[in-house]
């Protein structure tokens, strides 16, 4: 069984965008904050993209023995442009949609499923519950950069 803070950020921890953007103009969403940086909007559009491919992920562990993966990378996705240009409503309504396909799916993993390992190319062999872990690690890092992004806060 999963430990219970990672249950509880697994099921939750995407809500505090809707929190974080509230009070933002869709302008300052989209706003670059510099050459090569994603705006707010692209890391929502990135958080948002990357669950059904998480989701994939793991069940080719859960079907697979040892299988390894390559790191994502938004700009080697080719569906990546096309969830760009959704609006950021219908992006957040996806978003809690595939979440509750992933934390259905994780939370009705056995513990002897919780074990099954997959290859992380930085980070090497990882248990499910491993990966879920870096999942939702990943996914408050880039929510920061969102109430950094919305708020005038200095990225560096």
């Amino acid at each position: 069984m999963l430990y219970l803070s990672l249950q509880n950020r697994l099921k939750e921890q995407h809500l505090a965008i809707e929190e974080v953007i509230r009070n933002t103009e869709a302008s300052r969403l989209s706003l670059v904050p510099s050459p090569g940086k994603w705006s707010a909007k692209d890391n929502i559009v990135h958080l948002a993209k990357y669950q059904p491919v998480f989701i994939e992920r793991i069940n080719t562990i859960l079907k697979t023995d040892l299988p390894s993966f390559e790191r994502y990378l938004a700009e080697n996705d080719p569906e990546f442009e096309r969830w760009r240009v959704m609006d950021i409503k219908d992006l957040l309504e996806r978003m809690k949609a595939d979440r509750q396909l992933l934390f259905n799916l994780i939370i009705s993993l056995s513990d002897k499923d919780l074990q099954r390992v997959g290859k992380h190319p930085k980070f090497g062999m990882l248990t499910i519950t491993q990966w879920t872990e870096f999942f939702v690690l990943h996914e408050a890092h880039h929510i920061f950069t969102i109430f950094q992004l919305t708020n005038d806060i200095q990225l560096k």
